[in-house]
């Protein structure tokens, strides 16, 4: 667990191809604290790959930027960010605009200007822009994830004791000898809950918008279609915990050693970029992790099912393996 934002996914578009935009985005590099995973070819990829979450950050370097660096005017760089963590953003602008002060002042100002004999460069006109969310407002980030944790934990311990509760009470043997199969008992014990796990997300999209003032930009017909994919895997992995224990306690506590690292390991409040190699892969069985990933695009990008379709999968194949866990697991029987 850590804030600190090193290694950023970054992509470059560089019109003016010249010794200084590429001793420049060296620069960047060698810091460590950006890597450049895309090379685009027009404005309009930089963008669409922030859209889909491939890239933390863009830079842009326009044609002509040598030229006007060396006659002594003002270049422009351009550095976009995705502003939906905003943390992370400050973090990265703040890197940027450091990196490239050192470098005119180190490299640009004192090797070329010498030996050129140009005038000594202007200092580099840096123009950030943070993509979604302009003002860098830590609501737009925490806001649609907090309604993921909210979902989980509604969810989670709620179901969590719907089957150790019979067992508790003595009515499982009743649920034993009806002539239902362990499916139809398991969407029995999901489909209430799920309706549950609705109306919360409703209320909490309602509360972000007449306090908050975020508004769903995307589909609200694909955030609820993905919404019960959602609620399907918590509520699979809920019930495969109380098939799994014996008193409602243990059920409870058991809820809550599956829910905390879901919480921590979900991008929530660290990046998973920033995690070890080994943690972003086991990143990848978190369903809370997909669901940020879904909210953040659905309700502050706007983008749909194209671009988000590896989270979608991801949660699909994590609902559908918790429920086939959860209905083999259980048994109809007291042995």
């Amino acid at each position: 667990m850590s804030t600190d934002v090193t290694g950023s996914g970054t992509a470059e578009i560089d019109l003016d191809n010249s010794a200084a935009s590429r001793e420049l985005l060296s620069a960047f590099t060698a810091s460590g604290y950006f890597e450049v995973v895309r090379y685009a070819h027009s404005p309009t990829e930089l963008t669409n790959l922030l859209d889909r979450g491939a890239v933390r950050a863009t830079i842009h370097f326009p044609a002509g930027f040598e030229r006007e660096l060396l006659a002594g005017r003002t270049p422009q760089v351009q550095v976009l960010a995705d502003g939906t963590d905003s943390n992370s953003t400050s973090i990265i602008f703040g890197y940027a605009n450091l990196i490239i002060a050192n470098f005119i002042n180190d490299k640009l100002a004192n090797e070329l200007g010498a030996r050129l004999g140009s005038p000594a460069p202007a200092s580099v006109d840096f123009e950030t822009r943070a993509w979604y969310n302009a003002n860098l407002e830590s609501k737009f980030f925490f806001v649609p994830a907090l309604i993921a944790v909210m979902v989980l934990v509604i969810s989670m311990i709620l179901t969590s004791v719907a089957i150790v509760r019979e067992k508790e009470v003595g009515t499982i043997e009743q649920v034993m000898v009806t002539p239902i199969s362990r499916f139809e008992f398991i969407l029995g014990k999901t489909i209430p809950f799920a309706i549950v796990g609705y109306i919360v997300m409703t209320m909490q999209l309602i509360l972000a918008l007449l306090v908050f003032g975020i508004r769903v930009e995307g589909s609200w017909l694909l955030l609820y279609l993905l919404t019960g994919i959602y609620l399907l895997g918590n509520l699979g992995l809920a019930l495969l915990i109380s098939v799994s224990a014996q008193t409602q306690q243990q059920a409870v506590l058991t809820a809550f050693l599956f829910m905390m690292p879901c919480v921590l390991l979900s991008g929530f409040i660290f990046p998973i970029d920033n995690m070890p190699e080994l943690i972003q892969y086991a990143t990848l069985l978190n369903p809370v992790r997909w669901y940020i990933e879904i909210l953040r695009g659905v309700v502050i990008k706007g983008v749909g099912a194209s671009v988000l379709w590896p989270a979608i999968i991801g949660q699909s194949l994590l609902a559908v393996g918790f429920i086939l866990l959860a209905a083999w697991r259980f048994r109809k029987t007291l042995v």
